[in-house]
């Protein structure tokens, strides 16, 4: 009572007439909330009977379905129709391609294709693109052609992973047919999507062009002690044959809806009270958006045995892919090292389900170095936003606006970065007009840094043991249990199991199959006629129905917290201790901490000399070309700042200039990944060359005036640039 006293409610005198107000307030938003959970169900059954198509709000075209394939998965590959009005052209197969009208014709160049693929998590396809400011909307507005891989609710009988990969094999294939003149498509991978992308290109980096992986886990055992509860569930439950249990008693499926239920259970405050409340407290303007959620939310899509089984085996306990040891099939290993085209990676501190680690600690276990990185000519951006949570990063209108509208308008631009890391800033204040209201620049970062987001690696060793025990208790599960589980399910007790499901339950309960759900559709409709809102800012008795809201909300916290940090504790008594590390020492050397044997220690610092002493050697070859190419990139990096807008001069520089616009895009990148690396070598060393390069005065004149160009378009000339200016001057002698 004393604590209630202390609120500014009890402090002040009692208004009767708040009390009147607040009652008749409270019944119509009680009326008008329960008739939204009605038309939540409804929406989920009619849902259910259209058969779950994608949430999309783009029209779209089906122009490969994979359930025709000879080994038949459930995915199909749509184009997304532009609506726009902008001019389009026919290609010879009859394939429209709508052109970019914010580029004139004469210095167009198509742009890449972009192919989106949603999670297959529990839930459907669609999320990205739900909305008109979203990816989806995001890729249309910078002029792209944009595919879409979508699936459907059931999997076919033992449809396997491998026979996904293949299907999204072809997929790209048909895409990069479609666009012959194009550069190799662009993937954007939400959440798990980004695993499965990072497979295909690993495979196939031949089809596939640079990747986008928002919040998409590939360290799946990192994470910050008592932050990230969710990488402790496997061993709490002892592995993967807990899965194997649920495919068992779903007759060969698993359900998704299992996967969602596990999402939820992360933030009981928001699943059980938070969620539901805001939809209450908010009930005159919130319908709409939560329905559109909901039905996204509420659509349960199903995986076979053998899918769940190689994600949770070899992903999410095994943790195979970052360490280059996932077998897709025989004879075929897939490592991350071979992906051969930028990486995007957007990831949030706000995010409970893919923290930054898992999103970024692979960087550091594929190339230990940024030598390293660099030597295997690779360029990886990540973005790490300071708060929005898991969804939001794929389904926040402003996030699109703001973070996939500068990832997607650069996806064109960052092939020609140097090979290297970098960090996406994305600046608050308003710039120049066509780059959004937002200034865009990429900035050096080192694996070091990567590992600063992390607290350790240390808690990892705990997870070694974890895997192999997994194993084991999966092989026990499929001899002794298995058998007698599979002879007590059918398709009949797996539908019952389905259906009982408490998400859906919840759903289908508060629907009109529910005789006494019915008054709510009349009485909302009376309501919503009638309706009486009130000020609840200063009505005293909605404040203090607020202050019971919070109050509910920190208790249901405290929860979430006590129960994380016993989860947490046991994970540790059982898994974290001198039994267990001294059991499986060599495993935890080798996994976790990276020991290498000597031979493979040296073989490593014979290619890095090598490759170092290839780049030297090649300081002097070329001519006019590689000169000014060389220049360019020196001076848009000269302080180690990409900056957006002098990407963009120089890009401009390109398209007009008459020696380097007739070059091909691949030659062209591939000259300028030569003269990024030369610079980093020796950088010199291969500005002292650049008179053996360039001969003719009037070109090294030309070649300067380019240089001043970029560094002026930015409207800012730091003190490494003009130093720079004046070392090309003497370099070539120009006063």
């Amino acid at each position: 009572m004393d604590t209630f006293a202390k609120t500014s409610v009890f402090n002040e005198a009692v208004n009767p007439q708040d009390f009147t107000d607040y009652m008749v307030d409270t019944i119509q938003r009680q009326i008008l909330f329960w008739d939204t959970l009605r038309k939540r169900g409804n929406i989920y059954l009619e849902h259910l009977e259209k058969g779950q198509p994608p949430v999309l709000v783009f029209d779209y075209e089906k122009i490969m379905d994979g359930r025709t394939f000879e080994k038949p998965v459930n995915f199909s590959l749509v184009r997304i129709l532009d609506s726009r009005s902008a001019p389009s052209e026919k290609l010879p197969d009859g394939v429209e391609r709508r052109q970019d009208p914010d580029v004139k014709a004469e210095n167009k160049r198509p742009k890449r294709p972009i192919l989106i693929i949603d999670p297959r998590a529990g839930h459907g396809p669609g999320i990205g693109g739900s909305k008109q400011d979203s990816e989806i909307g995001m890729a249309l507005k910078n002029g792209h052609p944009v595919y879409f891989m979508l699936f459907y609710t059931e999997p076919f009988k033992g449809q396997t992973l491998v026979d996904v990969q293949r299907a999204q094999v072809l997929f790209l294939e048909e895409v990069h047919r479609r666009h012959p003149d194009s550069e190799k498509p662009a993937i954007i991978g939400n959440c798990q999507a980004g695993w499965a992308a990072a497979l295909v290109a690993a495979d196939r980096p031949d089809i596939t062009g640079p990747l986008v992986l928002n919040g998409s886990p590939l360290s799946y055992w990192s994470g910050v002690e008592g932050a990230n509860p969710m990488r402790y569930r496997g061993g709490l439950l002892g592995g993967v044959w807990v899965n194997s249990l649920l495919s068992d008693l779903g007759n060969g499926f698993f359900d998704g809806a299992n996967l969602v239920a596990n999402f939820e259970g992360l933030n009981p405050a928001n699943t059980y009270w938070t969620k539901l409340y805001n939809v209450y407290d908010r009930v005159d303007t919130e319908e709409e958006r939560f329905l559109d959620f909901e039905k996204w939310w509420g659509g349960f899509f199903m995986m076979t045995r053998e899918e769940i089984h190689f994600i949770v085996e070899n992903l999410f306990v095994g943790n195979r892919l970052e360490r280059g040891r996932l077998w897709l099939q025989e004879g075929q290993v897939l490592d991350l090292k071979k992906l051969e085209d930028p990486i995007v990676i957007f990831t949030s501190n706000g995010d409970n389900i893919t923290p930054p680690q898992q999103a970024l600690n692979w960087i550091p276990r594929v190339y230990e170095t940024t030598e390293d990185l660099k030597r295997h000519r690779q360029v990886i951006i990540y973005i790490v936003h300071k708060d929005i949570g898991h969804l939001g990063i794929f389904v926040s209108g402003a996030i699109a606006k703001k973070e996939h509208n500068q990832i997607i308008g650069s996806v064109d631009m960052i092939p020609y970065l140097a090979p290297g890391l970098y960090e996406m800033v994305i600046e608050e204040e308003p710039s120049k007009p066509w780059m959004n209201d937002y200034r865009v620049r990429f900035e050096e970062r080192s694996v070091e840094q990567i590992l600063a987001y992390d607290d350790g690696i240390e808690d990892e060793e705990a997870f070694v043991p974890v895997s192999n025990l997994s194993q084991a208790n999966d092989y026990l599960y499929k001899v002794f249990v298995s058998p007698f589980v599979q002879k007590c399910s059918n398709r009949y007790t797996a539908e019952l199991a389905k259906q009982m499901h408490p998400l859906r339950v919840q759903r289908y309960v508060f629907s009109d199959l529910n005789p006494m759900m019915l008054p709510f559709k009349t009485m909302g409709r009376i309501v919503a006629k009638k309706r009486r809102p009130i000020d609840r800012e200063s009505n005293s008795f909605a404040r203090l129905e607020k202050y019971t809201s919070r109050l509910i909300e920190d208790s249901l916290n405290l929860y979430r917290d006590t129960r994380d940090k016993r989860d947490e504790f046991l994970f540790k008594l059982t898994y974290d201790n001198p039994a267990m590390k001294l059991f499986f020492a060599p495993a935890i050397e080798g996994l976790v901490h990276g020991k290498k044997p000597e031979d493979e220690v040296q073989a490593k610092a014979l290619r890095r000399e090598s490759d170092r002493e290839l780049w030297l050697s090649r300081t002097g070859d070329g001519g006019f070309e590689e000169g000014l190419v060389r220049i360019m990139v020196a001076m848009v990096s000269a302080d180690a700042i990409y900056d957006k807008s002098e990407m963009i001069m120089a890009q401009q520089i390109i398209q007009k200039h008459p020696r380097l616009s007739t070059m091909k895009r691949e030659a062209f990148r591939k000259m300028v990944m030569e003269q990024s690396r030369i610079l980093q070598v020796d950088r010199e060393g291969a500005l002292n060359a650049l008179p053996k390069l360039i001969h003719l005065k009037k070109d090294r004149e030309e070649a300067l005036g380019i240089a001043e160009q970029i560094a002026h378009a930015d409207e800012n000339f730091p003190e490494p640039e003009q130093k720079l200016l004046k070392r090309l001057r003497n370099a070539m002698n120009i006063g």
